[in-house]
């Protein structure tokens, strides 16, 4: 397998309302910092991430290609899925060893629909998505089959309210009070602030990479499991295919030092935390995670970019990195960082 390691990551200052920026628009800054960062102005390869359902059109990542100057013509491929998932087919790509450095890239705006509805369309369409199951309905299944002390979950989300304030990139979030419930047992607090936003990331193969960063963060391991659809097959106290993920990473051959995990619920990351069997020395989510910012489509690949600046600048050596996607923590990417 070629080294293959992140070398410049960049998010937006994420919002909770429409700002009138188009999809091109959001993404540009981002990519414009990257190939800053790291100098090159095209890439080998180039794979992003988003969902046609936010944005309301079909084929709305085409559009989004406006942002990269994609003339002349560039190797590019999409996944309609959040932008780890793109990480993950630029790294395979970077596999085959005939190019050097891709761009991926992540971006959703989820102020422009009920997001509660939207994410209704992911579920099987003939057993659960007619009950009008939505998003903060299975959610709370999910958190009543965990049955996790109370305290311990608003612990959560008064630590990742606290960790987003000191970051510039998430929302500044009040303390949590009062109890008034979302969907029970979720209150209004355990549910993610409505975000749009965008990242790009940049890989580099082989000597490459240090060229471009003086401290590339390596992929050590990356795995993604996935398991049924149907939330009736499963346990939903656990996540089996996170804990597969885990152990085709390699996420228990050494010390974790700092995990950025994708749980948009704090029973998320109760769950997580066992199925990566993430000891009490790691730091989960010092950017405050998706409780403080929650761009859809782009938040998983955040997760990924966060722990890799962990690397960057020199503040852990091994990091670990998950992204979601599905209902009920259904499919789970993991993965593994070094210096």
């Amino acid at each position: 397998m070629r080294d293959v390691a992140i070398v410049a990551f960049a998010q937006t200052r994420h919002t909770g309302t429409d700002t009138g920026l188009s999809e091109h628009e959001l993404i540009h800054p981002v990519i414009s910092e990257v190939k800053e960062r790291t100098g090159l102005k095209r890439f080998g390869f180039t794979c992003s991430g988003s969902c046609d359902y936010l944005a309301g059109a079909p084929f709305s990542f085409v559009s989004a290609l406006d942002a990269l100057a994609a003339w002349p013509p560039i190797s590019e491929s999409h996944v309609e899925m959040d932008g780890a998932w793109a990480l993950y087919e630029a790294w395979v790509r970077l596999q085959h060893g005939d190019v050097d450095s891709a761009l991926v890239y992540g971006f959703g705006k989820s102020s422009l629909g009920d997001l509660r509805t939207i994410m209704t369309l992911q579920l099987d369409p003939y057993y659960l998505a007619p009950l009008g199951l939505d998003q903060l309905s299975y959610a709370a299944l999910q958190a009543a089959a965990v049955g996790a002390d109370r305290q311990e979950l608003d612990e959560i989300v008064r630590r990742s309210r606290a960790d987003g304030r000191g970051n510039p990139y998430a929302f500044d979030l009040p303390e949590p009070e009062g109890d008034d419930f979302a969907v029970q047992p979720l209150k209004k607090t355990d549910v993610p602030p409505i975000t749009d936003g965008a990242a790009a990331i940049v890989l580099a193969a082989g000597d490459l990479a240090t060229e471009l960063s003086p401290r590339p963060a390596y992929i050590r391991g990356i795995a993604h499991r996935t398991e049924p659809h149907y939330l009736g097959l499963r346990d939903l106290a656990r996540s089996a295919s996170a804990a597969d993920a885990a152990r085709a990473a390699g996420v228990g051959k050494g010390p974790v030092e700092v995990a950025e995990l994708h749980a948009q619920f704090p029973h998320e990351e109760v769950i997580l935390r066992e199925a990566l069997e993430l000891g009490g020395g790691t730091v989960i989510n010092p950017s405050g995670g998706p409780l403080a910012a929650n761009p859809v489509m782009a938040t998983g690949l955040i997760r990924i970019g966060e722990a890799a600046r962990r690397i960057h600048d020199g503040t852990a050596g091994r990091t670990v990195a998950h992204a979601a996607s599905g209902p009920c923590l259904q499919q789970n990417l993991v993965t593994v960082l070094e210096a």
